[in-house]
Formats: C-alpha cells, structure tokens, sequence
C-alpha cells in the first residue's frame, strides 16, 4: 500500500443510519480507515441494533487493510451517555468524585466498558481530565472530576483503569487541560492563559495519572494556550509543542492522538479547514475525528493525499502515525465482546445505585428541615426544569424529569411542575402564586448559576418563606445565586438513581455521605458535607 493511501487510516468517520450507507460500505471495500465515532441522535436506537451495526461495519473491511476498525462512542456517565438509555445510566465524573472512592470509580469504568464491548464499541472518548477551576465553563462542568488536581488525578487513574480491564480503550481529554475555558470551544476558540508552571500544578496531574494507568488514547483540546504554543490564536491541536514536544517527549505518552471534533467552531470551517488538518498532521496527531458530512470527509481525505503529494506532509508524519494507530488496532483485536445481556444487568443496577447513593451531598440543613417527618395529609410541590442539552457534548433531553417520581415513593401528596428551561416570566409568576398553597417546595435546578430565569424563581419562591428543599442537579455551583436557601443537596446528575437516592436522604432512610469535589465560592470549601444519620432520628 501506498503512503498517501495509509492516510485513510488517519480518518475516523461518522455516518447518518442505523445501518451502514452504502457509501460507507463502499469506503471500507475500497479504502483504509481508522474507524467510526457512534452518535447517539445518528446511529443509535437499541442495543440489539447497535450490535448490529458494529458487526456489519467490521465485517465489511476489504482483506487487504488492517483491522479491525476502530469504533468510539462518548459513554463518559452522567449528563454524555451516547449510547442510549437501555444501558446503565450511571453517575458522571463528578458525581464519583463526591464519593471519594477510587474503587468504586474503578467499578463503574469497568462495567461502562463491558456494557461498550458488549455492542462492539472499543473505544470510549473518556475520562474527561479537565479540571473544573472556572465554575462559569459551560462545556466542563460535572464532566469533569472536580477542581482538585490530586483528586481528579486519582479518580482518572481509576477510570482508565476499570475501562481498559473491559477491552475498551480509553481516552484522556482534552489536553491539556480546558476545564479554566470561559466559552465553548463547540462555537468558538477559549484562550486559556495559565502560566507553564500552573499547568505542571494543576492542569496536567490527571493526564499524568492516566498516562501511568496505560490510557491508550489522548484528545487534543480545541483552545489556545500561549504559554505552550507562544501564539494567542493557535489551538492546541494544532501545535507541534504540545502534540509532540508534551505528551510524548516529556509526559512520555507513547499511544494515539485524536483530535475533538472537527466540526467545532474553534478551528476553521469550509474549504480553509485542511489547512488545520495539514497543521495538525504535521504536529503529529494521529487520528482526525470527522463528524457525519460525507463531502467534509471526502475533502479530507483527497486534501490530505494531496499535501502529501506536495511535501507539505511527510512521509515519517504518516508511517509514525499509521504505526501507532496499528498498534491500538492490534490490542483491539484481542479483546472480546462479552454476550449483550451484561447490558443493563443486576450486578450494573447495583452499582449504579450505590454509586448514586454515595454521591448525594448535604451541603445546608440550617432549618434542620432534614430528614423530612410531615403529616401525612401534607402537600407536597416538586419544581424543576424540563432537561435540556447545554451543550452538543449533553444527552440530557433523553432524560424524562424524575425529582416528582422519586418523592411519590415517600408521601402521597406529591404535585409536579416542569418549567422550560430557562422558565419564562409566566411561568415564575404563576408557581409563585401555586407555591403559597404547599406545606413544602422541593426545587430542583440545573445550572442555575449560569441562567438568571431560574435564579429569579427560585430566590421569589424561597421568599414566600414556605419551607423549600434546594437540589443542585447538575453543577454544584447553584447555591450561590439563591444563598437564602436553608436546605440544599447537589446530586450531580438528573438520572432516575440520583432521584431516588436523593429523595432517600430527604426522608433519612440512607445517609448523605458525598463529598464537594469543587469549592462554591464564598459559600463552602472542597470537601464540604454534611452527615446526616438516619438511625438517629
């Protein structure tokens, strides 16, 4: 095979289908390629079908090119699980950190990746090893381990870890770290102007600890960071100095690099794009993640052939590159798919549960509302958003509100209220006026800190002086735009076992034993938590 058809294996493709497109199959007949990212909204409706899926994808690559494809999913936990709701939904990143358990954290890698294998999904686009410093990112968040560098190192240890002992390569992301980004890198550049000393100190202690676990994988992060690169406008990506020159010279990582998504508002877009795909060839990152534009892929793959054929790509770029991605195909093809039925199986509800159970933090019982001990004729309003995607990185619209449901479990008197996300002035206005007639509020927020619609509800709900719970669902940060608030919890994600986890705290049948795993500023220091022991009450 020739040099410039080796660039095919440098792809990895995306498509539209449950099934493969016929042009996909024609790919795989006739040219080499890395392999295919899964999206849950493209190519996912069951297990069974995804199963499915991955079977005929790897069985029709042509003889001639190696295999087998490599095939990625982004099943990082919590608020990103690209591979539907039929799998275990468990907690993410920061929900685990809470529970200050790296076994634990080990546990869930480990049964995320047996469910992966068991759909022939071998490579997972996690841990996220950002680190949570800037509470207003609104990409990181509650994907991340928190804002604690030896924290967050050790739990993306465990990660790797428990994913790799499944057969599924891991992926550290997104180096060199983005968690301090104040824009989203899917719309436009972050600039993150950390000092190299403050990178050695924070930034880079998980990466570290994933490179010592054997992560197989690290994604480059769309963003500048003048102290590596020397410009304000070059996305790591793209840079020699920190593709080549920190991974691997210094952090010693010896596996594949993957850039983000290509797609992302933070690198150039239409024709100009190849010029970044050359640049980031030439920084020697192996693998370049397309989305599901076939015309996108095909000026790809020609551009790339050509710049070769014009020296601008070398052929040592290529054989490195191809070498290594070689050698993860090779670890790939010893694994094994587990049988389907591991999907969803009582041994993964189980730690799911306890995961969940383990995360729940009381982080405000001033009232001494907690455990809860009503009447039984009191009645009960439970208020939250609808869940929505923040993010293009976010499945959180598959995910139906559970707060109501969960409460129905411990009293009888249980009203719903779903706003919008954010709620309108109609709505605030009306549950203000409903609110009155309620002998507790239980509400519910997501990402409060960085909408001003449901800071305005909650702060005129609290005022009615009606006794309220307060839950954090997703960033931890809430609290600190309605501080009045007497009681409050952060659970770390909306999935049906925080509900229910959550709500068992509410009324003291399992202890609150999580951890904050970030400061809330002005309010409560990383580590924070309240016991609450339900045998004493």
């Amino acid at each position: 095979m020739s040099v410039k058809e080796l660039l095919g294996y440098k792809l990895m493709l995306a498509f539209e289908g449950t099934t493969p497109p016929p042009r996909i199959l024609d790919w795989l007949a006739e040219r080499p390629v890395g392999g295919f990212t899964l999206f849950r909204p493209l190519n996912v409706a069951s297990p069974g079908q995804v199963r499915e899926l991955t079977e005929r994808l790897q069985t029709a690559v042509s003889p001639q090119f190696q295999s087998p494809l490599l095939i990625a999913a982004d099943q990082e936990g919590g608020q990103l699980m690209a591979l539907g709701a039929e799998l275990t939904q468990f907690p993410g990143n920061m929900a685990l950190a809470a529970a200050r358990d790296p076994e634990l954290t080990r546990r869930v890698g480990q049964a995320i990746g047996t469910e992966m294998a068991a759909l022939g999904v071998n490579l997972n686009y996690a841990p996220n090893c950002d680190i949570n410093t800037n509470p207003g990112n609104p990409a990181a968040g509650i994907r991340t381990f928190g804002d604690d560098p030896a924290l967050a190192a050790q739990m993306a240890g465990a990660m790797v870890d428990g994913l790799q002992s499944a057969g599924v390569a891991a992926t550290m992301k997104h180096f060199p770290g983005k968690g301090g980004a104040q824009v989203d890198s899917h719309f436009a550049m972050p600039l993150i102007d950390h000092s190299r000393e403050r990178l050695e100190q924070m930034e880079l202690r998980p990466f570290r600890a994933a490179i010592e676990s054997g992560v197989k994988l690290a994604m480059t992060g769309h963003f500048a960071i003048p102290s590596l690169t020397e410009h304000p406008d070059l996305p790591a990506t793209l840079s020699r100095a920190v593709m080549h020159d920190l991974v691997r010279q210094e952090l010693g990582f010896d596996g594949v690099t993957i850039t983000d998504a290509l797609d992302m508002g933070a690198l150039t877009q239409g024709a100009g794009q190849i010029i970044d795909i050359i640049a980031a060839t030439r920084a020697e990152v192996d693998l370049l993640l397309t989305t599901n534009q076939p015309e996108v892929q095909e000026r790809l793959y020609h551009g790339l052939q050509l710049a070769y054929s014009r020296g601008l790509v070398e052929k040592w770029h290529i054989e490195n590159s191809v070498n290594r991605i070689f050698a993860l195909k090779q670890w790939v093809s010893q694994q094994t798919w587990p049988d389907i039925s591991v999907i969803g199986c009582a041994e993964h509800r189980e730690l799911e549960a306890e995961a969940a159970r383990r995360s729940i933090t009381l982080v405000r019982n001033d009232a001494g509302l907690l455990p809860l001990r009503l009447a039984s004729d009191a009645k009960i309003a439970v208020i939250m958003p609808q869940p929505q995607d923040l993010t293009p990185a976010d499945t959180s619209s598959y995910v139906k509100p559970g707060l109501a449901t969960a409460v129905r479990q411990h009293h009888a008197h249980v009203d719903e209220f779903i706003t919008t996300h954010p709620p309108t002035e109609s709505e605030i206005t009306a549950l203000r006026r409903k609110a009155v007639g309620y002998d507790l509020l239980i509400i519910g927020t997501i990402s409060a800190s960085m909408q001003p619609e449901q800071t305005a509800l909650v702060n005129e709900l609290l005022a009615l002086n009606v006794p309220t719970v307060t839950i954090a669902l997703r960033t931890p940060y809430d609290l600190t735009v309605y501080p009045e608030a007497k009681t409050h919890l952060c659970t770390y994600s909306i999935h049906e076992p925080s509900m229910a986890a959550v709500t068992a705290v509410l009324w003291g049948k399992t202890p609150a034993t999580g951890k904050l795993p970030v400061t809330i500023p002005g309010l409560y220091a990383f580590g924070h938590g309240l016991n609450l022991n339900p045998e004493s009450n």
